[in-house]
């Protein structure tokens, strides 16, 4: 696979922190502001994608939030607290307008920045991204993998109990290869999860969850707190155009969440997907998800 250079740097945040970001792409392409999964950082970006985007004039940008990898952490943090980030961040890069994408646990924070940020995000997408917690009519536990059920337990049981989870998962993630990684994600791997899991993007894979933890597991630790409280903005007031895409055999985060997505988020354009599970669900498709998002914009290429 052919690499085209990133660059990383670091941005002052709010607070006096710092971020981790990294960028690739022309630096006179319109800009897309990746929002990564829970655990995840910056890392790189996948060499299939990063063409994919170039081939658009796009160009590719990601950090890590608060407590991940290089970014300092930001104690209390909530969903809604990555639009001071993100707006950091296109201040430092000098942008007026930008994409914004986020998966798994990305997705509500690309939410966040659609609707806090309205006169800076053009459309955004989210990929196999959770609902709110304190959505009535979201079962949000329901059809998740046993892994995540035991995880968020440990989070509604107190800081300590998720602390002691965390700290135990991270042991057995922090030195994974390729090799293993689809076997120690257990039972969230859905067959569709585990034939993506193979070759070159099972390393990619295992290298992006290594450097996730490579601060220790703060960053994680301060998402799952977040989820569980209300986000900080009404996904309902979102204006700006919004894809929502999911995948039905999902197991990391269940379909129901995507279905909830595409009827609450205002004016969302749902893809959800036979099939596919959350990590198969975006390797084929990320040209087709930027394609809507130029199409949302109303300059599609």
């Amino acid at each position: 696979m052919s690499r085209v250079q990133a660059e990383s740097f670091s941005v002052s945040a709010p607070g006096g922190r710092e971020l981790e970001v990294i960028t690739a792409g022309p630096a006179d392409g319109a800009t897309v502001l990746i929002h990564h999964g829970t655990p995840g950082s910056a890392h790189e970006f996948w060499p299939p994608h990063l063409e994919q985007a170039i081939a658009r004039d796009l160009r590719l940008v990601a950090y890590s939030r608060p407590g991940y990898a290089g970014s300092d952490r930001d104690p209390g943090r909530s969903v809604a607290s990555c639009a001071a980030d993100s707006a950091a961040i296109a201040d430092a890069l000098g942008l007026a307008r930008l994409f914004t994408v986020g998966g798994s646990g990305g997705g509500p924070h690309a939410l966040g920045c659609a609707a806090l940020l309205p006169d800076r995000v053009i459309a955004a997408a989210t990929i196999a991204g959770v609902g709110p917690t304190d959505a009535d009519d979201l079962d949000w536990l329901a059809g998740m993998g046993d892994e995540n059920v035991q995880e968020f337990g440990a989070a509604r049981a107190g800081a300590e109990q998720l602390e002691a989870f965390l700290s135990e998962a991270a042991s057995e993630l922090s030195g994974i290869d390729g090799s293993r990684v689809a076997e120690s994600l257990g039972d969230l791997v859905s067959d569709a999860d585990a034939a993506a899991l193979s070759g070159e993007y099972a390393d990619f894979a295992a290298d992006g969850l290594r450097d996730s933890l490579s601060a220790g597991t703060w960053g994680w630790f301060d998402d799952d707190l977040a989820f569980l409280e209300p986000w900080g903005f009404d996904p309902g007031s979102i204006e700006v155009p919004v894809t929502v895409w999911q995948g039905l055999d999902d197991r990391f985060v269940p379909a129901a969440h995507g279905e909830w997505l595409a009827a609450n988020v205002a004016g969302a354009r749902a893809n959800l997907l036979e099939g596919e599970g959350h990590l198969s669900l975006a390797l084929p498709r990320f040209g087709e998800i930027l394609d809507q998002l130029l199409v949302a914009e109303g300059a599609g290429r």
